[in-house]
């Protein structure tokens, strides 16, 4: 069975598997990896600095012919960071989390694959009004940053299919296996968008630490909260919060954010407990499919597992779903 979908045809990848542009974990060497493995591989520009942007672009621009992109911040990346990605020649851009239409016309006079994510209804409509080519729905199960009142996958993915017609949805929140693919597949979705899953990788940015947490990590202890972005002093805006591994910041302060985010020593706390090595250097972005991740494999080979997963998981859905054969010789009563 060959996974073919409006998706990878619009984007000339082999698998409906896009690597989430995790800032900080998704360079491009992920990204080069992912892409090679037949997927599309994203880097994570986040806000666009362009000392990173700069060294991190010409490792996958130069890694061959196979189709990439690049993600940013719609909130925190400026023009002139988009410029720069547009510079290396990158098959898609994808814009999450604020508004993009600052952006919109530059990426298209480029002819680049226009990846719109959304967090809610209102998103999602105007992604399409803005002419998005993909849209992903991205539920509350994700890793990272996502939507404070937002959906599951299971129940947002098919209304979004619904509202975006014949534009390209991607699935994206909790999907950690070729089982995760194989549903946003049946839930209508072109194909899933996976971070958690490829941040631990050979080829994966982030921190030994961070990768042995998530190997070791459980659904069960991941959290979203924005108590880590106040303590931080991040500028995300407030419509979003983060889902981590547990923290101790976030047992000192869940429930609290307002009383946290008016107490004038709380910040300096946090760096001095960072400084000692009393909590983490950054928190543990992790996904509530972190159960199912057990290993640290390339990401190549890792997009060839997914998508023969989820191949064998349709067939066997597709078997479940057929009617029983009749014996021979068995007749009506």
């Amino acid at each position: 069975m060959a996974l073919s979908t409006d998706f990878t045809r619009l984007c000339g990848v082999r698998h409906p598997i896009a690597l989430a542009p995790m800032g900080g974990t998704a360079g491009g060497e992920l990204a080069s990896a992912v892409s090679r493995g037949g997927g599309l591989g994203l880097v994570g520009a986040g806000s666009g600095d362009l000392t990173w942007l700069r060294r991190e672009l010409p490792i996958v621009a130069s890694g061959g012919h196979e189709p990439w992109g690049v993600g940013f911040l719609a909130w925190a990346a400026g023009t002139g960071a988009v410029e720069c990605a547009l510079e290396y020649g990158p098959s898609a851009v994808m814009l999450s989390f604020g508004d993009p239409s600052p952006f919109v016309e530059r990426i298209r006079r480029a002819g680049v694959v226009l990846i719109l994510q959304v967090t809610d209804l209102e998103e999602a409509r105007r992604a399409v009004d803005l002419g998005a080519d993909v849209v992903v729905a991205q539920g509350t199960e994700s890793g990272g940053h996502g939507a404070r009142r937002g959906r599951s996958t299971m129940a947002f993915v098919p209304v979004v299919v619904d509202l975006a017609g014949p534009v390209p949805v991607l699935a994206a929140g909790g999907i950690a296996d070729g089982r995760g693919v194989a549903a946003a597949l049946a839930l209508g979705a072109a194909g899933a968008l996976i971070g958690t899953r490829f941040q631990a990788t050979a080829e994966s940015l982030a921190d030994p630490s961070v990768t042995r947490a998530i190997v070791e990590g459980r659904g069960q202890d991941t959290e979203r909260s924005g108590v880590l972005d106040i303590v931080r002093g991040s500028r995300w805006p407030s419509k979003y919060t983060a889902r981590t591994l547990a923290h101790p910041y976030l047992r000192r302060w869940r429930g609290r954010e307002a009383e946290l985010a008016a107490d004038v020593r709380a910040a300096q706390d946090y760096r001095d407990d960072v400084a000692r090595g009393a909590v983490p250097p950054v928190p543990v972005w992790a996904g509530e499919g972190v159960d199912l991740i057990t290993d640290l494999p390339s990401a190549a080979g890792l997009v060839h597992t997914l998508a023969v997963q989820a191949e064998d998981a349709l067939t066997r859905a597709g078997r479940a779903g057929r009617p029983p054969r009749r014996r021979a010789g068995a007749g009506s009563p």
